[in-house]
């Protein structure tokens, strides 16, 4: 889909469907709107009258146009009550009317940035916001049937207008912003939605190489054996599948000693090794590489927004299969810092590769580190699929992210690390053990494991494991991978 902008009024931009808006409970109509009514004899008008447009979010009201406008039909989405206008409405917004053009065969659609006018939206952080909603809206995941029920109709044009020549560089920056995210974003949602036999670990690592010599990135694949990294070792025991750690670094700001290490946990299948997971819905464990996934598209973004900081993006990779080879529980490993683990839950797999690659971080220069891992189910039973969990040693940058999840429409919340939880960990024949073994305290027991080799370097981990796959669709995210939390983390790096 091609994203254009233009200086034009909504009465002469041509294209299939043209795009207004509407707030709820309100009788007054946006200036696009007003324009928009006073070509068509004052029908949207009577429509909010009558009740028929009531501009509940996400609601579209469609109008045949008949010759009164360049467009061939308007579209009145609604944008639910003005108080209550947020980026995230935009975004829905934006994915409501892809989706209906697509509904409805429209290849062009012309629409105003929503949210801008009686909104207040700042018109830039409101054109990006109208991007992605679009971008990742009329996301769907290709998959490998032969045959499909119905072919599917492509949008390729969305053309954002407005009438004033001086919001135009604000509206074209907010828009390539938004669009660069939000592709990123649906790239790594493809790889989430990828089956673990297409995405294995070697295949992934092939890809990662790929997109870092395409952004000019300094890339190494290590194998984990030769580096001395016995805790991804310990994981990858029971697969077939070589085990692989990539590392991706951009400098953005050599002459700084600041290092900011992204590292993802790339589970490409978890079974739950000899610690079987039972059966039922265990082919969404493809997905347990959603870490690995949002690393690998941020680092795709960073030589087109050239953020003035210096990032290595680590991303471990592996099955965690059962086998006669497979770590068993009981056993006790030599983690790459050298720290012996006690293994109880060969389940817990996700803190033990992140473990050797936070250490490898450390030994690359990183003076500040974020961990993405769909770590626990109990984040999920605590949270949901509403917000990441959050955890770590550094408020300032924790407090951040949080704001700037909430920004983008990725919400998060704030677990404890009490001293407990790193009590509830001590082993008797190890320096830990890899999980209590009470089943309390998921999120908060695994954040303690990965704190012991953090040490004291600034920190945050976020638990995704609720948040990186919906099973259901929500908002303007399609059922699948979400790419959670590229955005949040691209616009942290960018701002922060």
């Amino acid at each position: 889909m091609r994203i254009d902008v233009k200086c034009i009024s909504d009465v002469h931009a041509k294209s299939d469907l043209l795009v207004v808006n509407h707030y709820e409970d309100e009788k007054s109509l946006g200036e696009a709107a007003r324009s928009a009514d006073r070509a068509l004899g004052g029908i949207i008008t009577r429509l909010v009258k009558d009740g028929e447009i009531s501009g509940k979010l996400g609601k579209i009201t469609l109008i045949h146009c008949e010759g009164r406008l360049k467009a061939k039909k308007l579209a009145v989405v609604g944008m639910g009550k003005r108080e209550k206008v947020d980026l995230d409405t935009v975004r829905c917004a934006g994915a409501a009317i892809v989706n209906k053009a697509r509904e409805i065969k429209a290849g062009s659609i012309a629409t105003v940035v929503h949210g801008a006018g009686k909104g207040g939206l700042d018109v830039k952080d409101a054109a990006k916001a109208l991007v992605e909603g679009a971008v990742l809206g009329v996301y769907r995941f290709c998959g490998y049937a032969k045959e499909k029920e119905l072919p599917d109709f492509k949008v390729d044009n969305l053309l954002i207008i407005e009438c004033d020549k001086n919001k135009m560089r604000s509206i074209r920056a907010g828009a390539e912003l938004g669009r660069i995210i939000a592709e990123a974003e649906n790239h790594a949602r493809d790889l989430v939605n990828e089956p673990s036999n297409r995405l294995t670990p070697s295949a992934f690592a092939k890809l990662a190489v790929k997109i870092a010599k395409v952004n000019k990135l300094k890339v190494a694949v290590l194998d984990p054996k030769k580096e001395g990294m016995g805790a991804l070792l310990s994981v990858a025991k029971g697969s077939d599948e070589p085990p692989k750690l990539v590392a991706i670094e951009y400098r953005g700001n050599p002459g700084s000693k600041e290092k900011i290490a992204l590292v993802g946990k790339g589970i490409t299948f978890d079974s739950g090794g000899i610690s079987l997971k039972p059966s039922k819905n265990m082919e969404e464990m493809k997905t347990d590489m959603a870490g690995a996934a949002a690393v690998l598209g941020i680092m795709s973004l960073l030589s087109d927004l050239k953020p003035k900081k210096n990032v290595i993006g680590i991303m471990p990779l592996t099955e965690n299969m059962p086998s006669g080879h497979a770590t068993k529980p009981g056993d006790v490993i030599t983690s790459l810092s050298g720290y012996t683990v006690e293994v109880i839950n060969t389940d817990a797999e996700g803190r033990m590769i992140l473990a050797d690659a936070i250490t490898y971080a450390k030994k690359r220069g990183a003076t500040r580190i974020i961990d993405i891992a769909t770590l626990t189910g109990g984040c999920i039973v605590a949270l949901g699929d509403a917000a990441s969990g959050v955890i770590g040693n550094d408020d300032e940058m924790i407090g951040s992210l949080i704001k700037t999840g909430n920004d983008c429409g990725q919400k998060m919340w704030r677990l404890p690390l009490y001293d407990e939880y790193k009590e509830a960990i001590k082993s008797s024949v190890a320096d830990l053990k890899n999980s209590s073994g009470t089943g309390k305290a998921q999120p908060s027991i695994g954040a303690a494991f990965l704190a012991k080799f953090v040490g004291d370097t600034p920190w945050a981990h976020m638990d995704i494991a609720g948040t990186a796959y919906f099973t259901k669709a929500c908002k303007y995210l399609a059922e699948g991978a979400t790419g959670v939390p590229v955005r949040t983390i691209i616009e942290w790096l960018i701002n922060s």
